[in-house]
């Protein structure tokens, strides 16, 4: 059995979204063409006789680094190595880049084995927070993309500005990124985006606690409707207890692992944007 290991293309990647979908990963109902947009040549999908069985992503975000996400296997066919084949054949197109992933903690021998070393987790919390709208908080215009865009590579030490220009313009009532500017200039920013269930959020990009909690607070009173989600890296212990303390429970966590030098984050970085593009 020889699969056929090709490139996707935006259908395609709508299709496997669908795919993450039943497995409870919940996407947002508008990642695919942002996902798609950020490296066109980085989403592999595996057909044996026609049919699509397996998926992954290597999404290259600059020339020194790149994110793996999105792998896949239908049910039927798991246990044939056909998901290990595109695995490889997936991350040839990083090349020497450093390449980070969101893997659940089980499969870690598995990522190890291709020179994946732990980092630290993403863990994702759900629930409630009361809702807040601030004045200082606005919506994201096209003029704020420069400076979104520097503050992301502040706080996650990698620039990654072709997934950020699509992931921070927005969606219609489908993803938008709200800014937090009281004096004018963009101190920090939030993006939501609707998903089967409820709203994730992220990045978060803000300064301390409180701003991060008053930018999820805005968000909260725009999207009412079902739980609020946030992954939160591990060390992020402030904002993390504040969301437990209010009720928010911690679904499961990932292992965030990295093949090569991992980018030098700092405390900015209060939530990652996803667990498929980092």
């Amino acid at each position: 059995m020889t699969p056929d290991m090709s490139t996707m293309s935006a259908h395609d990647l709508a299709m496997v979204l669908d795919w993450a979908a039943e497995e409870g990963w919940n996407p947002g109902l508008a990642d695919a063409p942002a996902f798609h947009a950020a490296d066109p040549a980085g989403f592999f999908l595996s057909r044996v006789n026609g049919i699509a069985v397996a998926a992954i992503s290597v999404v290259n975000l600059n020339e020194e680094q790149a994110f793996l996400g999105l792998y896949l296997c239908r049910p039927d066919w798991r246990g044939r190595g056909l998901g290990l084949a595109l695995w490889h054949h997936a991350l040839a197109h990083a090349g020497d880049r450093t390449v980070g992933l969101d893997g659940v903690p089980a499969q870690e021998a598995n990522y190890r084995a291709s020179g994946f070393v732990r980092t630290g987790a993403s863990l994702r919390h759900e629930g409630r927070w009361p809702a807040a709208a601030h004045p200082a908080i606005r919506d994201a215009t096209p003029g704020d993309l420069p400076a979104l865009i520097a503050l992301d590579t502040a706080a996650g030490g990698l620039a990654r500005p072709g997934f950020l220009r699509p992931w921070l313009t927005g969606a219609p009532g489908q993803r938008a990124t709200r800014v937090l500017a009281p004096g004018g200039s963009a101190l920090g920013f939030a993006t939501w985006r609707a998903c089967g269930t409820g709203t994730k959020i992220g990045p978060v990009i803000a300064p301390d606690t409180d701003a991060a909690l008053a930018l999820i607070a805005d968000i909260a009173a725009l999207r009412p409707d079902g739980p609020l989600i946030v992954d939160v890296p591990e060390a992020n212990t402030p904002l993390r207890d504040a969301l437990t303390g209010a009720g928010f429970t911690v679904p499961f966590s990932t292992a965030r692992m990295y093949r090569g030098t991992p980018p030098a984050t700092t405390p900015a970085l209060q939530a990652i944007a996803t667990m498929e593009l980092g």
